[in-house]
């Protein structure tokens, strides 16, 4: 097996030199770095990455707590950091927390142990038993921690809601329903703020029973459907916070043998690959996950670095995509 004598031996430069063009190529010329390249594919060598991290107390490795793995659009935000973390030399661990705070501070003590260097969190939590003085480094993507200056990442949810919700009304739907998110969420917070700003706007009264609280599941959403759906009187449209909890919404509706737009007009948020291919297609929010990601893990790098930020809080476009799930009241 190669070593780096090997390949210093082989370029005609020192055993340091090598080292640092493995470690720090910007510290490297081109000519001695394409050397160094060409020296290393030609003796197969494989640098020794666990004696290199115990030697430098640097992991190369980002820990990212999602609030649930198994969600879509989680699933393409981690896309994009995986992408962008592996062109800045890091490796993703993946901390599936449930939202637990416990298995949040699990995860987080791994920067202490320098087992990982920073954290990307996809949840409205700190990860740190001291709220108060955070010295890891930590940004927030998707939602975000009020009251705390966190790096983060995410979109206009007020305006979004009131973009979706200005759709429902022009379509002639006056009673509104929304199908939220947890309720300590600061998106929930925002989307529904944005949703009464909406009503308001249009003189119409926001009623606190018009809302039933999910946890982004399909199943929580067919069950806040069932109790939204059997109000009297009931909605004629329903605001869901994310597609699944729509997807749900639209087949508790399809068991009351309500006809989705006819009867009742369903959206959602996320624009997850599924809505395109629902029972009707759905009406939606599209958000740049994969954007989310990478923005968010190139910001930890730079944190990570201490490098200034250009941006502490970025903000990312969103859309709002009209399909068959969302259509004109015919019953007011």
């Amino acid at each position: 097996m190669a070593t780096i004598r090997d390949v210093s031996r082989l370029a005609g430069v020192s055993v340091a030199t090598v080292s640092r063009t493995l470690t720090k190529p910007d510290k490297v010329s081109q000519k001695t770095r394409e050397k160094v390249n060409v020296a290393i594919k030609e003796t197969n060598y494989k640098p020794d990455i666990l004696a290199r991290n115990f030697r430098t107390r640097k992991s190369s490795t980002v820990v990212v707590l999602v609030p649930d793995i198994a969600n879509p659009f989680f699933s393409r935000v981690i896309r994009g950091i995986e992408q962008t973390a592996q062109k800045l030399g890091y490796a993703v661990l993946l901390g599936d927390t449930q939202g637990l705070r416990e298995r949040e501070i699990t995860y987080a003590k791994m920067v202490d142990t320098s087992q990982a260097e920073g954290i990307i969190q996809l949840d409205c939590h700190i990860p740190f038993e001291d709220q108060e003085n955070i010295t890891a480094p930590v940004v927030n993507a998707c939602d975000c921690v009020r009251g705390i200056e966190i790096p983060s990442v995410q979109i206009d949810n007020i305006s979004a809601a009131k973009e979706m919700t200005e759709h429902l009304l022009s379509l002639g739907h006056k009673n509104i329903a929304v199908i939220s998110g947890p309720e300590q969420s600061t998106i929930t917070q925002d989307r529904l703020f944005g949703h009464i700003n909406s009503l308001n706007d249009a003189g119409i009264t926001f009623k606190t029973e018009n809302v039933a609280y999910g946890d982004y599941s399909i199943q929580s959403g067919a069950k806040a459907a069932e109790k939204l759906l059997n109000m009297s009187p009931s909605p004629n449209a329903i605001f869901c916070m994310n597609d699944e909890m729509a997807i749900g919404a639209i087949h508790y509706a399809k068991k009351k043998r309500l006809s989705v737009p006819d009867d009742i007009s369903i959206s959602g948020f996320d624009n997850i690959s599924f809505a395109e291919y629902s029972d009707p297609p759905l009406t939606t929010i599209s958000q740049p996950a994969e954007e989310f990601g990478s923005f968010a893990m190139s910001m930890l790098f730079d944190v990570m670095k201490g490098n200034e930020l250009e941006e502490k809080y970025k903000l990312l476009p969103f859309e709002l995509i009209k399909r068959k799930s969302t259509g004109i009241n015919n019953h007011d």
